[in-house]
């Protein structure tokens, strides 16, 4: 063999390295060599290699070769599941690279880590050159993507095209995504008002069941059948390359009221023979499709379903216990009761419940410390109707982890990050997906499912022939397809969701092989331009659900009219900009709470609007900075990437100054409203019409580069364009205008919000958490401060983690610059972790929550301690 090629060795008695999937990644290896013109041989012993070229030898890390490489090279390959190690070594005397891994997956990443080094290397054979050892091991046992399909026009071509799921699914597993979830039923909050129900109620789209006459009215059985094929054909490709293949039913409803437009109607089902029906339907899906591992329900009304249906999710899930194998059963967290656990668990099957991460929105990585009170249960309210539990009884799981983190359940948690806060722009920041790495396993929890880009494109009937990514600029398209925009999102999340602390240069070789010399800075821009829009929704949040908000192409919510028309329902009353509240209330004040505060002249030291508006501008200007930058450094500013990269950060810092100036208008007209200062109304107006500017800008901007009508659902305020939004805030603007008409004279000099920031702490916090607590003991809690004053105090905030919830406020001892204080016994005697955070407070009425967030906003404001296990 010549130089420029490659033995590959794999021993055929090596059980792991024998799997389909681990025969696929070598493969796919061979072929990333063979396209940047290597070749390669296949040999099954080490002495039928040659010393011409690199060896690669593909081993489980317990057989010899492995044990024997290992120990060569002083390494050694934790036995967590999907670990692996790239080793330079020795075996039966030959130098060779080992790609090892403790299992399957393991291994599968370990091949295809040197596949994605080969594709974005400069030299191929260079780049499979391993100097000092590679060992990672995941996080997050889940690290999910969902595809959901919502839109019959839009997305049967993607769910029909084999070649698309192969490229796909491949991009998913090398990106050490280890689950992929099809998602149907999800085109709708309720079945009402359905125009678009391809897949709504999936089971007769894919699938007929001996003994009922059930059939999707106007489907032909043989486009049902090839839906089932294609089914089939998607979860045996993922299960080819190590995927678990997890197929998402959120609707189990039949019947669609309101709906006299709908393009299927369903024939064939009463309410006695539903369930029943369900159950069949399902186990007939899972045995023609045995590599369907996973069913995901939603198990609230929005389902079709009333809530404590007991006996209709029994009948459902015995369909699963039926099909011959273990599928895990996984239940949206909306709604979800003791009872309908227990249900589950009694299948004998896996049990996972799923919780939102942020709402339906990707906002801040930490979860949040609190929810607002608009999710808490209303007192005194009789739990009825369809909604009885997510509605009134249990209304605090609709939005995050609620009251399910019980040290010993007997059910998993994960995360799944919705899609309301950024749909279309290209996001990327390594901080924040490192951070939702590290908090992914919060408590004890399995890891996060993201919504990919585009999701709910087309929702509610709005889908309209032709490509789903939005552009109107036909040169800015992926040749591959809308999907290949975001792989630097799909990178960064799944290496940072598999390994927080891993190495930059594994997402910097894709950064560098599309943007060459810029590509330093195309980091720097995307990743500051990135972070806005989590912040703002974090922040400022308008509506919890992602039907109503969504900042990316803001419907602008008025400041200084409450009745102008807006989308905002479930917010504070009345519901102006300044009365909206934080998605973490704890954590972040409102416009109104910030301005009582400033005229009070007693801070709470959470983050206020100013804060927020200091970091959105300077992300702004950071990823502006750097865009310049970018274009400095590169020659070939017109590619179709760099464009791409360039009109969606030159959108987001838009989108962050305008923001920026509208928080700090909304605090200038909150302190008028409360003063009557003139000067305050005057600053706001100032604010706002920069604010006005940006957005005006914005538009601009994105003229002529995207469609006039991104249609991510039917409403007005689920489509369009940036253009659409700018008569609400010119109207706003004025009627804040017409405010000060006539008091010109009277005046004073305009209100400087720059005097309204709190300053920084500057005294140095020490604090080691406790390793653990036992329950029903007292919990010591201590902080030693160096640079305070006799004036500072310090008060404790700690919570069971359990979000229905108070926090308890405790005043904190001094002896010298040491605090302390103890949580009672009384206290941790509960079936639930320990949270707090500590605020600070000097006599001059400043405030400060400690330890916050650091400045890439990726940390987590408070400290979380687990009960010892015994």
């Amino acid at each position: 063999m010549s130089r420029n090629s490659v033995t590959i060795v794999r021993d055929p008695s090596d059980a792991i390295a024998g799997q389909a999937a681990v025969r696929w990644a070598v493969e796919h290896l061979r072929d990333a060599l063979a396209t940047r013109q290597v070749s390669t041989a296949l040999r099954e012993q080490m002495d039928e290699s040659t010393a011409d070229g690199p060896c690669i030898l593909v081993a489980h890390q317990e057989t010899a070769w492995a044990r024997e490489a290992l120990v060569a090279a002083n390494v050694s390959i934790p036995a967590a599941p999907e670990a692996l190690g790239l080793v330079s070594a020795t075996a039966d005397q030959r130098k060779a690279l080992l790609a090892c891994g403790s299992d399957v997956r393991g291994l599968v990443y370990a091949l295809l880590e040197l596949a994605d080094r080969v594709v974005h290397g400069d030299n191929p054979l260079a780049a499979l050159k391993i100097g000092k050892p590679i060992v990672e091991q995941p996080a997050n046992p889940i690290r999910s993507i969902a595809r959901l399909f919502t839109s019959e026009v839009e997305d049967k071509p993607w769910f029909c095209d084999k070649s698309f799921w192969q490229r796909y699914l491949t991009m998913l597993v090398t990106q050490r995504f280890n689950r992929f979830s099809l998602t149907l039923g999800l085109g709708y909050d309720h079945p009402r008002q359905i125009r678009d129900a391809y897949f709504y109620f999936p089971y007769p789209f894919l699938v007929s069941v001996p003994g009922y006459d059930v059939r999707a009215v106007g489907l032909p059985e043989a486009e049902r059948d090839r839906n089932l094929a294609m089914l089939r054909f998607i979860s045996d490709e993922a299960a080819l390359r190590g995927l678990h293949f997890q197929l998402a039913l959120w609707s189990h409803a039949y019947e669609f009221a309101d709906s006299p437009d709908a393009n299927y109607t369903i024939a064939g089902l009463t309410p006695e023979t539903h369930a029943p029906y369900c159950r069949d339907a399902l186990r007939t899906l899972l045995q023609a499709c045995p590599n369907i591992a996973g069913v995901t329900f939603r198990v609230h009304g929005e389902s079709g379903i009333p809530e404590r249906s007991y006996a209709f999710w029994k009948t459902v899930f015995d369909g699963m216990v039926q099909c011959g194998r273990r599928v895990e059963i996984d239940m949206h967290a909306k709604g979800i009761d003791q009872e309908t656990i227990d249900v589950a668990l009694a299948t004998g099957l896996p049990v996972n419940v799923s919780a939102k991460y942020s709402a339906e929105h990707q906002g801040l990585p930490y979860h949040q410390a609190s929810i607002r009170q608009l999710e808490l249960s209303p007192p005194g309210k009789k739990a009825e109707g369809p909604m009885a539990v997510s509605g009134i009884a249990r209304r605090f799981t609709r939005y995050s982890y609620a009251d399910l983190l019980i040290e010993d359940r007997r059910y998993d948690v994960f995360f799944r990050i919705w899609p309301g806060t950024q749909r279309l722009l290209l996001w990327g920041d390594p901080a924040l997906a490192a951070g939702y790495g590290r908090f992914g396993s919060f408590c004890g929890c399995l890891g996060v499912e993201v919504c990919e880009p585009l999701t709910f494109k087309g929702r509610k009937g709005s889908g309209a022939p032709g490509p789903r990514d939005g552009y109107a600029d036909a040169s800015l398209r992926p040749l591959g397809g809308d999907w290949e925009k975001y792989l630097y999102t799909y990178r960064l999340f799944g290496r940072l969701l598999y390994n927080p602390d891993t190495e930059p240069e594994t997402w910097r070789r894709f950064l560098g092989k599309q943007f060459g010399a810029a590509a330093e800075s195309v980091e720097a821009a995307l990743a500051n331009a990135s972070r806005i829009l989590p912040l703002m929704t974090t922040a400022h949040h308008p509506s919890a659900s992602n039907n109503g908000y969504w900042p990316e192409v803001y419907t602008n919510m008025p400041i200084v009219d409450e009745k102008r028309p807006h989308p905002y329902g479930d917010t504070a009353s009345p519901k102006r900009f300044g009365t909206v509240s934080s998605l973490d209330p704890v954590m972040f004040s409102s416009i109104e709470e910030f301005a009582a505060e400033v005229v009070s002249g007693n801070r709470s030291g959470r983050i206020s609007p100013l804060d927020v508006a200091r970091w959105l501008q300077t992300f702004s200007e950071a990823a502006a900075r750097m865009l310049v930058e970018a274009h400095r450094s590169n020659a070939d500013t017109r590619s179709s990437a760099s464009r791409r990269v360039a009109f969606d950060v030159v959108a987001q810092f838009h989108l962050g100054w305008f923001f920026a100036q509208k928080l700090r208008a909304g605090v200038c007209y909150a302190l008028y409203q409360r003063t009557d200062d003139l000067g305050a109304l005057r600053a706001a107006i100032t604010w706002y019409r920069m604010a006005r500017g940006a957005w005006a800008d914005l538009v601009e901007r994105t003229k002529g580069i995207y469609r006039s009508d991104l249609a991510f659902g039917a409403a007005a305020h689920l489509r369009g364009h940036w253009a659409d939004r700018l008569q609400a805030i010119d109207d706003d603007l004025r009627d804040m205008e017409e405010k000060a008409k006539g008091t010109e004279g009277e005046a004073g000099p305009i209100f400087d919000v720059g005097l309204l920031h709190s300053p920084p702490l500057r005294l140095r916090c020490e604090h080691t958490p406790p390793v653990s607590f036992r329950r029903g003991e007292p919990l010591g809690i201590e902080l030693t401060l160096t640079g305070g004053s006799d004036a500072l105090t310090v008060r404790l905030h700690y919570r069971h983690v359990n979000q229905a919830e108070a926090y308890v406020v405790a005043e904190m001892e001094r002896t010298e610059n040491r605090y302390r204080v103890t949580i009672p016994g009384t206290y941790t005697d509960s079936p639930y972790p320990l949270q707090y955070f500590f605020e600070l407070r000097g006599k001059d009425g400043q405030a400060w929550l400690w330890p916050g967030l650091n400045a890439e906003l990726s940390s987590q404001p408070y400290f979380v301690v687990r009960q010892e296990r015994r």
